[in-house]
């Protein structure tokens, strides 16, 4: 059951994704017929299909969140503690994949299965998939990051936080004033501390917090490269939201149970696993998606003076329009003469070499430079982390040393204890040695002065005095 629910819930948020997609090619081809809007359509479209991917992902988050606890409840989960780390894991499995799915789409798939003139790729009959910007689609990622990460911090972080729990105390005080009871009117107009404490909302634990800060580490981290900024926005919108939190937690929801916990528990597992991550899909959005590895191969490997010089015209790709399929041609040519050849931007042999349009060495050559930067740069990155990370403890070192001294005073203590136990064991050994010795020589002589205080006694008492006086001598 949790494994085909969470397969249907990805596979849906995939085909959303791809509705998407569809809405971008359809209103980009409408927009282009008309002249009055054929200037501004990639603007147009890029705008509203980033917006329809927030409003989508704000509705979803909401819905993966009670699927993700209602399949935790169905399992039956024996300790509180293993309820909680399920329903994480299903909660933030579903939210990453809502949340980053569009903005990894743009990164490394939009514009990668376009075909090439004479041979696209067609969604459906008459309309080609979408390609980037001739710039590339760093800036695109860089306004979809943007817009997905400062509208789901602002709407659902602060508004939702806020407006949500003030919502639902205020439908609770009126389904109580609606259902009939005995109620007294002075204990109405002045009610106790306790009456108004029990309106708030119930306290539900920590683990939504814990979701927002782990979702805004990864829109940091997994795409700094394309949107720097991104750090800063996360930052600003931190400060204002733990104010927000602590109005919440004190006027807006019961008081929580203190549990008293060792670590943060699997979080540190999944930031740790996000930041192992974000360092292969920066790799990629530098290596893939932005044009640095082909302007340094062009630079290095194929200018004659070393500049960049004649990159663009090294990037374009030559094809003989008499080759496009028959509906395929421009209606209307914008030049007067003839036009023989075109350009279109990839690595790709021209019609007239042996095998035309099949990729070039150029292309090769760009592809092992950008796979070559990809585990240069991760074995490099990892090794810094991990080169920190030993560098910078854990634990700071005054308070290390702070500690060893403690342990090193409860060892002094429980060895001085130790000893004077020993010497108290082996004291008492000879005192009661002593002590005996005295109770004895007390009960002789106590019987002596009893045989000579009566000498007129009969004389069978006297025989038995002179007994006991000889057995106490020979004692």
């Amino acid at each position: 059951m949790n494994f085909a629910s969470i397969l249907f819930m990805i596979a849906l948020t995939f085909s959303i994704v791809f509705a998407v997609i569809v809405y971008r090619i359809t209103t980009a081809a409408a927009l282009s017929l008309n002249k009055a809007t054929r200037s501004n359509v990639r603007v147009t479209v890029t705008a509203t299909a980033v917006i329809i991917n927030l409003v989508v992902i704000l509705i979803l988050d909401e819905i993966y969140g009670a699927v993700a606890k209602w399949l935790t409840k169905i399992e039956v989960p024996k300790t509180e503690q293993t309820f909680e780390e399920r329903l994480i894991l299903k909660a933030f499995l579903l939210k990453f994949v809502n949340a980053y799915s569009p903005i990894f789409y743009v990164a490394f798939f939009k514009g990668r299965f376009v075909g090439r003139p004479g041979s696209y790729v067609y969604v459906f009959d008459g309309y080609r998939m979408e390609e980037c910007a001739p710039g590339g689609c760093l800036m695109e990622l860089c306004i979809q990051l943007s817009i997905i990460m400062l509208g789901k911090q602002l709407i659902q972080n602060n508004i939702f936080e806020i407006g949500v729990p003030k919502l639902k105390k205020l439908f609770r005080k009126l389904k109580d004033e609606t259902e009939p009871g005995e109620t007294d009117s002075a204990h109405s107009k002045h009610p106790e501390q306790w009456d108004l404490d029990y309106s708030l909302e119930p306290y539900t634990g920590l683990t939504p917090e814990y979701m927002e800060m782990i979702v805004q580490f990864g829109f940091v981290t997994l795409f700094v490269a394309s949107f720097p900024l991104a750090p800063v926005f996360a930052l600003l919108n931190n400060v204002i939201e733990v104010r927000l939190d602590a109005k919440k937690f004190v006027t807006e929801l019961r008081r929580p149970d203190a549990v008293r916990t060792k670590d943060i528990g699997i979080w540190f597992d999944i930031l740790s696993g996000i930041g192992k991550f974000s360092v292969i899909s920066n790799a990629f959005v530098i290596a893939i998606t932005s044009d640095f590895i082909p302007r340094l191969v062009y630079q290095y490997s194929y200018s004659h003076n070393g500049t960049l010089h004649g990159f663009v015209n090294h990037t374009l790709s030559f094809f003989n329009i008499s080759q496009l399929k028959e509906g395929t041609q421009p209606e209307n040519s914008q030049f007067d003469q003839e036009v023989q050849f075109c350009r279109f931007k990839d690595y790709r042999e021209p019609p007239w070499a042996p095998n035309p349009y099949e990729f070039s060495k150029q292309y090769w050559s760009v592809l092992s430079a950008r796979l070559a930067f990809v585990i240069i740069f991760q074995n490099l990155v990892m090794f810094m982390s991990v080169l920190v990370d030993w560098m910078i403890p854990d634990i700071p070192t005054d308070i290390s040393d702070q500690i060893k001294k403690e342990k090193s005073l409860l060892v002094d203590f429980f060895l001085k204890e130790e000893h004077e136990k020993l010497k108290l064991m082996d004291e008492p050994a000879p005192r009661s040695q002593g002590a005996g010795h005295q109770s004895r020589r007390s009960r002789a002589a106590s019987s002596a002065l009893s045989g000579r205080s009566q000498p007129g006694s009969m004389a069978s008492s006297g025989s038995q005095h002179t007994n006991s006086g000889s057995q106490h001598t020979n004692v």
